[in-house]
């Protein structure tokens, strides 16, 4: 019988299953927060995923459930389970990437490097970290915050007062003077095998990621070492089904610490849907659904995305395709569905090829053309 896989979320990691979906003969259904999602192709049903009723009707007749985002409520997680719904990743995971907190306490108790963390609660807990770490700290919201939201530096207790003043617990770390921020993706199956690929270098601007250059730059050895090591610990030790990303930071004196976990396909492996034999989309279906895992291996010897950001102040991204497509016939571009709107993905190009000066300005030019405010 066909498999049928069931995602939680209909944005653009959803839609980008569909074609590796379509590919391996399986049926993809899609619980979509609104009409006309990015995923809108298979969204099967509309509704709210912190619904249990919801939820619970979406699931019936699939043979897995799997997310494009962290978001769906523990209690909703563990009643799927209870019913004997195969639910990948598992809750008990998914806890980890959803909460910062209990996430850095996991990662701290396995021995993983980290920056230095503590959880705060009121203004003195927080002048205590930072009268501790040179005066100034990276305070976080323990759950909600991504792409630069529910981050912010601190210098004094003040300068967090409205976060304190909300009763919630809150993650402060230190300011981690780094070089560059990396990513490694692994993928796992239940049996547990674990593949991964080379680890990438990302460029952030304003929090979000702008590029991401596959494989790093100076990586191969010690660092691509330590960075799939730090990975497929996580991935095992978290019982983590399915594509797995850890951020890390490449610390100015020779360290890897881990900044952040996503547990599902991420912005920085979008490179692999045309930079690698198997692209992150069609691993993640593989792996929830317990299949052997395809190979990782790069198609070129550098790969660039460059994330649209924004998009075009006036008309739709498809208005521009006719001059990014004339003027760089090589790149592959991706259009997520979305309306341009300042500071939103609405797509990425990726380019490929021997020399990495080259390639990336491929990329950014193409991304340029499609009007991303980051490109450049």
């Amino acid at each position: 019988m066909t498999p049928i896989v069931g995602v939680i979320g209909g944005g653009q990691l959803a839609r980008m299953m569909i074609p590796a979906a379509l590919g391996l003969g399986i049926e993809i259904r899609v619980l979509a927060e609104i009409d006309g999602s990015s995923a809108g192709l298979a969204a099967t049903t509309v509704g709210d995923y912190r619904d249990e009723g919801t939820v619970l009707r979406f699931a019936e007749g699939v043979d897995v459930i799997t997310f494009d985002h962290e978001h769906v409520p523990q209690a909703i997680l563990s009643t799927l389970v209870e019913r004997g719904v195969a639910v990948r990743p598992g809750p008990h995971a998914l806890l980890l990437a959803q909460d910062k907190i209990l996430m850095r306490e996991r990662l701290s108790a396995l021995g993983l490097p980290v920056p230095d963390w503590a959880r705060v609660g009121t203004a003195d807990d927080l002048a205590a970290f930072l009268d501790s770490h040179g005066g100034t700290a990276v305070l976080k919201t323990a759950t909600g915050g991504y792409d630069g939201k529910g981050v912010r530096v601190v210098t004094d207790a003040a300068g967090a007062a409205d976060w304190l003043g909300e009763g919630y617990p809150l993650l402060v770390e230190e300011l981690v003077h780094f070089r560059r921020e990396l990513a490694q993706l692994v993928a796992r199956r239940p049996s547990g095998e674990i593949v991964g690929w080379p680890v990438v270098e990302s460029v952030q601007r304003d929090g979000v990621c702008a590029e991401v250059i596959a494989p790093a730059p100076a990586s191969a050895g010690k660092i691509s070492d330590v960075a799939f090591d730090i990975a497929t610990t996580v991935a095992s030790e978290l019982d983590v089904t399915g594509v797995l990303a850890v951020e890390l930071f490449e610390t100015t004196d020779d360290r890897l610490l881990v900044n952040e976990l996503a547990m599902r396909p991420h912005n920085t492996g979008h490179w692999t849907i045309d930079g690698s034999t198997t692209s992150q989309f069609e691993q993640h279906l593989r792996a929830v659904l317990d299949l052997p895992l395809g190979a990782t291996g790069c198609r070129d010897e550098w790969s660039v995305m460059v994330n649209v950001l924004g998009g075009p102040v006036t008309g739709s991204l498809t208005d521009r395709y006719p001059a990014a497509l004339a003027d760089q016939p090589t790149v592959k571009l991706h259009a997520y569905g979305k309306d341009p709107r300042p500071g939103r993905k609405i797509g990425h190009a990726t380019a490929g090829g021997d020399d990495l000066d080259e390639v990336v300005w491929r990329a950014r030019a193409a991304a340029a053309l499609l009007g991303s405010e980051a490109a450049g």
